[in-house]
């Protein structure tokens, strides 16, 4: 028998007792791995196999006016969520659950028979706030109550287009909240617990709860009170002409912020599911295309002021009402014309034929320069989804018609945002802004401002000196032309009509079918506001913008400008009136009269006495003021004081 020696013993046992430790260090090590390399995942992993998450929504970003009045808001709405592994009797709670949420108990009981960790259901959703405090005093097992909220529009149908709406499940669907929807949505936050393979509720495991993180706070450069205004004039307009549809914006021209924004028909964002998608899908002022007409006509004499071609009190022109042009008769809206005049008159009367000759003056290329500069087919980039871009004649296609017909409004097609950035830049000294509705985000926890948009200047367009005389060829139009119905006491507006004929499916104008516009600012030496409004097929009325656009947009300036603090001043152009335009009376001093004293003032305006004395001791309104004569003059009696 071979004997082993005691040296191959001991080689074996310290070779064993090696593999030994190198088996322990090999454990040891992949221990230590899995302990600390792989641990946190596999913690996770296995956290995430126990638990199970009930959502809790964010709230949205507020939305604001620039002086931090509310227009989008929210309000608690909570939503049930149900666990059915956790319910035993799911016929009893399936029966208490109905009550409550004004459903049939089979649908709760389908959903309780559901094999899933968590069930959300349409019916839970948005709950209010009786149904919640009522779900949660019954206190039944296996049934969760997660804050959510919804939108609420304080404002109902006011700035409807602008701010869009958001769904069910807070998301953007239109305007805003919709080009918006990342910076105002927030983080979802969650509670979670734990539970076993069958989703029985682990009980020494305690909840944990990650708070949501809601969304920023959205500045808008809309002014509310100037928002209420345009929204009341064209709730009056729509009510008086029944129109196709109605628009109206107004912008500060020094900066390109849009103060105000509405188009008709209009919707309530709460509602919105009641609306058809085409009515909350146009916001018209960025998404309207038409033929602007004689509103155009301001970028016409703007450039053929700039280019020193026509000095407008001088140079005069002699329209018999029709100009020939290209084999073609273009017509004034006047017929048999308007007679000698200077081209000064020439933009009081709004005159087409006047005007086609300054366009031939500028001819296709300098004129399309200037159309092009001012922004005209290319959208303006405001911040806003839905934006149109227009369309203009190629200028390489333009013959002798085609220039006479721009150069009065016809046969281009511009949006109403692109006419406003325009005429801004032709009233404020000549500069091309980009317009903008952001004014800055907030952030929604600690009110620090996170983004501050500042006005951005595009170019130049004229000169100062050209935008002086444009302002004041506009603002003769308001006070002796046919922009007379914006005229306001007190402020000085200039502006422009604009009746645009309207182009049939079969490529033809309509007959009596038109778009009636005007665009104003005032006050017309230091423009602080531009206002557009446009009435697409008034009924029952004659369609002529100085008819229709311009008295509203005069009362527009008027309540918008004293809203914004601009002060009334008595310089600038007297209104030349004309019948049945009434002239203003101003109101006499009446402090001090006795009551035989006020015979000689009832010719032109009505007096109310109130009070027992013998003398006036206040009146209403103050002396100095101008009223439409027959206005009645508020006269309190007393006796004075010694």
């Amino acid at each position: 028998m071979k004997q082993v020696s005691h040296v191959t013993i001991r080689k074996r046992i310290v070779t064993v007792f090696l593999l030994a430790i190198a088996v322990f260090f090999i454990i040891l090590i992949r221990l230590m791995y899995v302990q600390f390399v792989e641990g946190p995942a596999l913690t996770e992993s296995a956290e995430t196999s126990w638990s199970r998450d009930i959502k809790f929504e964010a709230k949205r970003g507020k939305i604001l006016d620039r002086n931090g009045e509310v227009l989008v808001d929210n309000i608690s709405a909570p939503t049930v969520m149900l666990v059915p592994r956790q319910v035993e009797d799911k016929e009893e709670v399936s029966i208490q659950l109905a009550s409550v949420l004004d459903v049939e108990t089979k649908l709760l009981e389908g959903y309780l028979a559901q094999d899933t960790n968590i069930v959300r259901f349409a019916e839970g959703r948005k709950l209010s706030e009786d149904q919640a405090i009522a779900i949660q005093q019954l206190g039944l097992p296996g049934v969760y109550l997660a804050e959510d909220s919804k939108r609420y529009y304080p404002n109902d149908h006011m700035l409807a287009h602008v701010l869009g709406f958001s769904g069910i499940d807070n998301q953007g669907l239109v305007g805003l909240e919709l080009y918006h929807d990342e910076q105002l949505s927030g983080t979802p936050g969650r509670l979670s617990f734990y539970s076993d393979a069958k989703g029985k509720r682990l009980p020494h495991l305690s909840d944990t709860y990650e708070a949501p993180l809601d969304g920023n706070d959205l500045h808008l450069t809309i002014d509310l009170a100037v928002q209420t205004i345009i929204e009341r004039e064209l709730d009056i307009a729509e009510a008086t002409y029944q129109p196709d549809g109605a628009w109206a914006l107004a912008v500060d021209p020094n900066t390109g912020a849009v103060l105000g924004m509405a188009s008709r028909p209009s919707f309530d964002p709460d509602q919105y599911q009641d609306v058809d998608p085409s009515v909350y899908n146009r916001n018209f002022p960025i998404w309207s295309t038409y033929e602007p007409g004689s509103t155009f006509k301001i970028i016409t004499l703007a450039a053929a002021l700039e280019e020193k071609l026509v000095d407008l009190e001088e140079d005069e022109y002699y329209d018999s009402g029709k100009i020939e042009v290209g084999g073609a008769k273009l017509h004034c809206w006047k017929h048999g014309g308007h007679g000698q005049q200077t081209y000064l008159e020439v933009v009081q009367n709004s005159c087409n034929p006047g005007f086609v000759t300054l366009g031939q003056a500028l001819g296709t290329e300098r004129l399309f320069s200037y159309i092009d500069a001012f922004g005209f087919g290319q959208k303006t980039n405001i911040d806003l989804s839905g934006e149109s871009s227009g369309i203009l004649f190629d200028p390489e296609r333009v013959g002798p018609i085609e220039l006479a017909t721009t150069s009065f409004g016809q046969g281009v097609s511009v949006t109403p945002i692109q006419q406003v950035m325009a005429v801004s830049a032709a009233v404020n000294g000549g500069y091309l802004y980009q317009p903008y509705i952001v004014d800055r985000w907030v952030d929604s926890k600690n009110n620090q401002i996170i983004e501050q948009v500042s006005p951005e200047l595009k170019h130049q367009v004229i000169s100062e000196e050209t935008s002086m005389e444009v302002k004041m060829a506009l603002e003769s139009v308001v006070a002796k032309g046919t922009g007379r119905g914006a005229y306001v006491d007190g402020y000085r507006v200039g502006g422009k009509t604009g009746t645009a004929q309207k182009v049939g499916s079969n490529g033809r104008y309509l007959e009596n079918n038109h778009i009636v516009s005007f665009i104003g600012f005032a006050p017309a030496d230091d423009p602080q506001i531009v206002v557009y409004l446009a009435i697409d097929n008034p009924k029952n009325t004659v369609q002529f913008g100085g008819v229709v656009a311009a008295p509203i947009v005069g009362d527009i300036i008027e309540d918008s400008l004293s809203a914004l603090g601009v002060e009334r001043r008595d310089s600038g152009l007297e209104k030349d009136y004309q019948w049945p335009d009434q002239p203003l009376v101003e109101v006499p001093d009446l402090i001090g009269l006795t009551e035989n004293d006020l015979v000689q003032y009832l010719t032109q305006l009505a007096i109310e006495t109130v009070g027992k004395g013998e003398h006036v001791i206040e009146q209403a309104p103050a002396p100095g003021t101008k009223v439409p004569m027959g206005e009645t003059i508020r006269l309190l009696f007393g006796e004075e004081e010694s």
